[in-house]
């Protein structure tokens, strides 16, 4: 019986995670992986794990975490925005990785057809604390900074062409809601995606100011409606299971060196879904 793995937030350059790399490795020649986001911020270090990734696995199915989103000064691909993901899909493709661009795939091997859906959907910045409910984007951007947590994503993660990350992840959920709907109605589904999709993953956040940049409101009902058996995500770096609504929820994050290397069971770089 062929097996379908999971990954996420490889982050291999990060020093102590590329070696992890390998192993990531398959238990049957006809076993699948996903792989949530986060591989890497340059262009090439991302396509270069995920070809080695895919000469191990009979298929392998990727989704932009907002690592691959960032545009840096050391990346040779200064791409921005929208023309960088694009280039990606583009890149994956030629490799034989899916993306979330392309058909999706269907996981023969469970009690009913199950369809893979690899979402890209970002964030909206309406996981809000209480306190910052009802403020401007602004005022509650600079409530996280003053409690001690600014994403990353706010210098190098451009929306381009789009105004604003809000804008994009508005137009990414529409596509993806289009998309899911055109699922047949007998086939149940692993949603499969970087930030999470429902907000109770976010519930042990050390700063709960950070889920701002962690997911959307408008996803929280897709594990029910759109017939999950599990959802699939990476970015909080909390390895776990959990669930919602009789739905499993799997966070198959590997994390930096600096976090795993403090969990009694170390690194965990490959989690099993089916």
């Amino acid at each position: 019986m062929p097996h379908l793995f999971a990954t996420s937030d490889l982050h291999v350059t990060h020093e102590g995670n590329a070696p992890i790399v390998d192993e990531v490795v398959p238990r049957t020649p006809d076993d699948w992986l996903l792989v949530a986001g986060d591989v890497a911020e340059r262009a090439e270090s991302v396509i270069g794990v995920l070809k080695t990734l895919r000469e191990r696995f009979a298929k392998v199915v990727w989704v932009p975490g907002n690592h691959e989103l960032w545009t840096t000064q050391k990346d040779e691909c200064q791409l921005r925005g929208q023309a960088r993901y694009e280039h990606l899909v583009e890149r994956c493709r030629e490799i034989d990785v899916l993306t979330p661009e392309d058909p999706y795939p269907v996981w023969e091997h469970q009690e009913k057809p199950l369809t893979i859906a690899p979402l890209f959907v970002l964030y909206d910045y309406s996981w809000r604390t209480p306190s910052a409910e009802g403020l401007l984007l602004q005022a509650a951007v600079e409530q996280a900074r003053e409690a001690g947590v600014l994403c990353t994503d706010e210098f190098f993660l451009h929306p381009d062409p789009y105004p604003s990350r809000q804008a994009w992840c508005a137009d990414r959920v529409k596509i993806s809601t289009e998309r899911l709907e055109a699922i047949p109605e007998d086939h149940g589904t692993v949603l499969m995606s970087h930030w999470p999709l429902h907000r109770h993953p976010t519930a042990p956040l050390y700063f709960p100011e950070f889920a701002l940049w962690c997911g959307t409101t408008e996803t929280e009902d897709w594990h029910q409606r759109f017939r999950a058996e599990v959802a699939v995500y990476g970015h909080l770096h909390i390895p776990r299971s959990t669930e919602a609504d009789g739905v499993r929820f799997e966070e198959v994050s590997l994390g930096y060196p600096r976090e795993w290397r403090k969990r009694a069971r170390g690194p965990i770089p490959l989690r099993r879904i089916f």
